[in-house]
């Protein structure tokens, strides 16, 4: 009973780790979504996130991609438009938020210093 219950035990943050976060991308922004990478917050290891081979039309066109669970709550997300502009939003909490609305972030962009625009 004691081996069972100590292997539950070292088994649970394998399982936890295992798991994703799903978050729903709206792209409310005007220009279409082209690509989205997620990192670890302040690694910079951004990895692609694939988008099923179309972009994401502005103005309301969704989908739901899977974050891994690995390596905390606070992920940097970089999103490409295809007009070559490109947002990386930092510390973005995928425990805490379900959902993401690029046009929230496109017009927020400019001014503050939580992002990044590359043009």
């Amino acid at each position: 009973m004691r081996t069972a219950l100590l292997a539950l035990i070292v088994a649970i943050p394998a399982v936890a780790n295992a798991q994703s976060h799903y978050l729903d991308i709206y792209n409310t922004a005007p220009s279409s979504l082209v690509a989205i990478a997620v990192a670890p917050a302040g690694s910079g290891d951004f990895r692609d996130i694939p988008l099923g081979g179309k972009a994401l039309h502005g103005g309301g066109d969704s989908t739901t991609v899977a974050v891994r669970a690995d390596g905390g709550c606070l992920r940097d997300l970089r999103l490409s438009f295809v007009d070559g502009r490109v947002i990386e939003h930092n510390q973005f909490n995928v425990c805490r938020y379900r959902s993401y609305h690029t046009g929230r972030y496109w017009r927020a962009a400019e001014p503050n210093p939580k992002f990044t625009v590359q043009r």
